[in-house]
């Protein structure tokens, strides 16, 4: 049985101590919450066991959380690290990243901010290191630029790798522009999207900046999926790059593909204990093809589900049955959206 994950929360409010261990206790993961309420006190407690993921607030007295993450990253470089704040500075959030944390976000205060906030821990925790960009160990540029739009960003994200050099604007969480060698606009975000590993920082947004990019950071990226996709000829197919190619669709946590033969033959990506979820696909999709027997329906194709924990959705096929786990923020048409996507590339 894998051991249970651990979070250090950082902040010296102890009422938003025990709010964040509240709300964190009940992830589908179940991690072991601590916390400390002060710097000593969190590098004692690091020191002691191994975390995953530490939150800490920036504005303490004493050892303030500079200090702090100075130390963290001299001791413990493999360590996430999200940074809490309750104001928006820029200046403390380009610093914070120069420093190689993982996300810098504002405290939530609305029940979907708390949600948006749960989903990105819950995917930090979930996710192995990958590579991807330094400061987000297991993320690609995709995911980068969705968790600066899920935190209502203003900013310019610098992006360097070895194939080149781009920055994308981004306005209270939209994306306004983007810009690499001599392309602009959508074609220069596209041609980021490409890229797979590098190093990004977040400059600060001072001058205004014309908008040429007028669609909606969701479609934006659901249409960048889609471009990949036709454009993958020059990239591994899907049977090369496993189910692992579906994470680059918005809102995707987890892929479970299962013989319809055999409940214990399945692949899986993004799961640690996939056994369970592989059986309730398998038996799951069973019942409903006996049902559409006896119904004289035909064959139910696809179904959804919405969870307290998370969203499934299943496609049941005659060989094999795909499920795919979706974040709680996922809405119900971007999911039956999705999956027509994702069962096009997986029935071809």
């Amino acid at each position: 049985m894998a051991a249970r994950q651990k979070i250090l929360i950082l902040d010296d409010e102890h009422d938003i101590l025990e709010i964040y261990q509240e709300i964190l206790a009940r992830l589908p993961s179940a991690p072991e919450i601590h916390t400390a309420d002060n710097g000593a006190r969190a590098i004692a407690l690091l020191e002691s066991a191994a975390f995953n993921l530490l939150l800490i607030d920036l504005r303490m007295p004493q050892m303030d959380g500079f200090q702090v993450l100075v130390l963290v990253r001299r001791k413990f470089p493999s360590l996430r690290v999200i940074v809490m704040t309750a104001g928006e500075d820029e200046q403390f959030r380009a610093r914070a990243y120069a420093m190689g944390i993982d996300l810098y976000m504002e405290k939530p205060k609305t029940g979907k901010e708390i949600i948006n906030f749960v989903d990105c821990i819950e995917s930090l925790l979930e996710r192995e290191d990958r590579g991807g960009f330094r400061g987000v160990q297991s993320k690609t540029l995709v995911d980068i630029v969705q968790l600066e739009c899920f935190t209502q960003s203003s900013a310019i994200l610098k992006v360097t790798t070895s194939v080149g050099e781009g920055r994308i604007w981004l306005q209270r969480g939209e994306i306004i522009d983007a810009s690499t060698g001599d392309m602009t606009g959508r074609e220069a975000f596209l041609e980021m999207m490409r890229w797979k590993a590098g190093n990004f920082e977040l400059l600060a947004s001072d001058l205004p900046r014309p908008r040429t990019i007028f669609s909606s950071y969701e479609s934006l990226l659901m249409e960048t999926a889609q471009t990949l996709d036709e454009t993958a000829a020059v990239t591994p197919s899907l049977e090369e790059a496993g189910l692992g190619a579906f994470g680059r669709f918005k809102g995707v946590q987890f892929a479970v593909s299962v013989q319809t033969t055999d409940k214990n033959k399945f692949d899986q990506w993004g799961m640690e204990n996939p056994e369970q979820m592989a059986s309730w696909i398998h038996e799951t999709s069973k019942n409903l093809r006996n049902l559409g027997d006896k119904l004289v329906a035909g064959q139910l194709e696809r179904f959804e589900g919405l969870g307290p924990q998370r969203h499934i959705a299943v496609l049941s096929g005659d060989e094999q049955s795909l499920g795919i786990g979706f974040t709680r923020s996922a809405v119900l048409p971007h999911i039956r959206e999705t999956m027509k996507q994702i069962e096009s590339k997986w029935l071809s």
